[in-house]
């Protein structure tokens, strides 16, 4: 039987307005690590709710972490305007900063994000470095340069990098160029688009073995 997967939903003050934020607490054990996901781009309808997001999140719940997802500047209740990237980095960065002031600061963080989330995850990184961090599909170039994310050097050696096969919005190669350079694995699944339709069971059994 699945585990009570609980939500809370609140906004958190943020440098451009309120992040809108979307919280998956476990109530009957200390969560093991903070998990913070990220969502693609937000001028093409990327929202937390995106099912590769909430396909992430629910992972990262079910392997013991407290899960927060939240909404860019301008998506849902969140305030501002897009910002190429550097402000959704400031984002993250806040998201995280009241996650573990809520969690504790000795927990192991967790970073996720699926296409322009995964760019700017990656990007957080740098400030921020994480235990463990996931990427599906990153658009590293589809954020600003000053936010840093093709050339990360934080990124965890065990960094879990998924690809669909035939991905026509983020080329499979620009993953590849990026893990040769950090001697990293890429787990690429094949037959998927860049959405991943059909294959989100695929991600979820990728990440849930990673996590273990």
């Amino acid at each position: 039987m699945a585990a009570h997967y609980p939500v809370e939903r609140f906004l958190l003050h943020g440098t451009a307005g309120d992040i809108e934020v979307a919280a998956h607490l476990p109530s009957e054990v200390a969560p093991r690590a903070i998990a913070v996901v990220a969502h693609p781009h937000p001028l093409f309808g990327g929202t937390m709710e995106n099912k590769v997001v909430t396909t992430v999140a629910r992972a990262m719940f079910d392997a013991g972490a407290a899960v927060f997802r939240f909404n860019f500047r301008g998506v849902g209740k969140t305030g501002g305007v897009h910002d190429e990237g550097c402000g959704e980095t400031i984002d993250m960065l806040s998201v995280i900063s009241h996650a573990r002031a809520m969690k504790g600061l000795s927990l192991p963080l967790w970073l996720a994000g699926f296409s322009f989330g995964g760019a700017v995850a990656s990007a957080a990184s740098e400030k921020v470095p994480a235990d463990e961090m996931v990427l599906v599909a990153p658009a590293f170039k589809r954020i600003a340069h000053g936010a840093s994310a093709e050339d990360s050097a934080n990124a965890p050696a065990s960094t879990l990098l998924i690809h669909g096969e035939h991905d026509q919005t983020v080329p499979l190669a620009e993953s590849l160029d990026w893990a040769r350079s950090r001697d990293m694995a890429v787990a690429i699944v094949p037959g998927a688009d860049h959405f991943f339709h059909m294959r989100l069971h695929i991600i979820k059994r990728l990440v849930t073995r990673h996590l273990r």
